[in-house]
């Protein structure tokens, strides 16, 4: 089978009909990022968020002109957020106010910023749970406290689990935030504007911050709308963070934009000048590219994606009836509930074991991920057929 992934697809222009075809699986293989080196060649990767892509043609040409010109100095200039602020406006009808952002190194290092400046050491930073790993390991290295909200068993915000934790964290007249994870990675929810409208009037009640993680936000799927935070009533005092990184694939090209609502400009103004020395320039000029120019290729991704949402449920249904999935409404990501199968808290490792399929282990993203993987649905048809294939024979 993996002779017939290798020679499925052809590679081409990446603003082709499937950005997640071009690509043989011999070819991927010679990629030295950590989803194709991390494990033995005989694993077929679906596990870190990468993207089995090929650059859209804008961003590849930015960073062509810039290696050709020897432009590869410091980064400069409000042009990445005034793009945003271009493709904010016309996806979501969202005004982003250039002058209350800052470039930042990449989404989570910004958090970090930001929490130095609404927090201080020995606060307590909520999060919800499941959620992405980062936002717990961060939070301790900064010496605050984590306090978990988790998710309904819908794997939707739930209010009174959110008032409870941020009453907790409040108490004595503390300081506190709370990192928002929109859309949810793991779960792939995309929060509608009433559920975020609710955290807002939480957040103010209790005097919490609001921090949101919004990466994947060009990556919902068709028919689903992506809600900004900073969009809704009584997020004044909250702040958005931003990348082009996940939805066109630059990881390793690190740049990303802080937003602050109106409220907490002032927090923003205040982080270090210095932070922004950490901003890759080629980073900031691909992703300055894609949010400008990188419109068709992304939504060619979206519809690739799916028609792999289809394809992972169709497979699920003939090969795992076991495992339970509802389609995520945005990421590229799956969370898969492998409770049914009997494999214990940690269905990846057995996965990966048995078939030689890396997903992400569930427990890594806290509370509620027992007898959960995350799987990497970025790739090709041919691929996810096989992973499937290959996770059903590993029983």
């Amino acid at each position: 089978m993996e002779d017939a992934i290798s020679a499925a697809g052809a590679p081409g222009s990446p603003d082709g009909p499937d950005p997640l075809s071009r690509l043989t699986l011999d070819r991927l293989r010679r990629r030295t990022s950590v989803k194709w080196r991390r494990h033995p060649p005989d694993v077929l990767p679906l596990w870190v968020a990468e993207m089995d892509v090929l650059p859209a043609e804008p961003v590849a040409a930015a960073l062509i002109r810039a290696a050709e010109t020897g432009d590869t100095g410091y980064a400069y200039g409000t042009g990445y957020a005034e793009a945003l602020a271009a493709f904010a406006r016309d996806r979501w009808g969202h005004d982003i106010d250039v002058a209350r952002t800052k470039p930042v190194p990449d989404v989570m290092l910004g958090a970090v910023e930001i929490l130095k400046q609404v927090t201080r050491p020995g606060d307590t930073v909520v999060v919800d749970a499941p959620v992405y790993q980062p936002f717990r390991e961060f939070a301790r290295h900064l010496d605050r406290r984590v306090a978990e909200a988790p998710l309904g068993a819908d794997l939707r915000l739930d209010r009174e689990r959110l008032a409870d934790a941020f009453r907790g964290a409040t108490a004595g007249g503390r300081r506190a935030a709370y990192l928002l994870c929109s859309p949810q990675n793991p779960t792939g929810t995309v929060h509608t504007a009433e559920e975020l409208a609710a955290v807002a009037a939480l957040a103010d009640r209790h005097g919490v911050r609001v921090i949101a993680d919004e990466i994947h936000a060009p990556l919902t799927a068709r028919g689903v709308r992506f809600t900004p935070y900073l969009s809704v009533p009584g997020a004044g005092a909250g702040f958005s963070l931003m990348s082009a990184s996940k939805a066109w694939n630059l990881a390793g090209v690190k740049a990303a934009v802080a937003v602050a609502g109106p409220d907490a400009a002032a927090d923003l103004a205040a982080v270090p000048a210095e932070v922004g020395h950490g901003v890759s320039h080629l980073g900031v000029l691909a992703h300055t590219a894609a949010f400008r120019d990188g419109g068709p290729w992304l939504d060619a991704v979206r519809d690739g994606l799916d028609r792999n949402r289809l394809l992972l449920a169709r497979l699920l249904a003939e090969h795992l009836p076991a495992v339970r999935h509802t389609p995520a409404e945005g990421t590229y990501l799956a969370w898969l509930d492998c409770r049914g199968l009997g494999l214990g808290d940690d269905p990846a490792a057995v996965f990966l074991e048995r078939g030689r399929v890396a997903l992400t282990p569930g427990p890594e993203f806290g509370s509620g991920g027992a007898g959960y993987a995350r799987l990497n649905l970025a790739t090709s048809p041919e691929v996810l057929t096989e992973a499937v294939r290959r996770m059903a024979t590993a029983l």
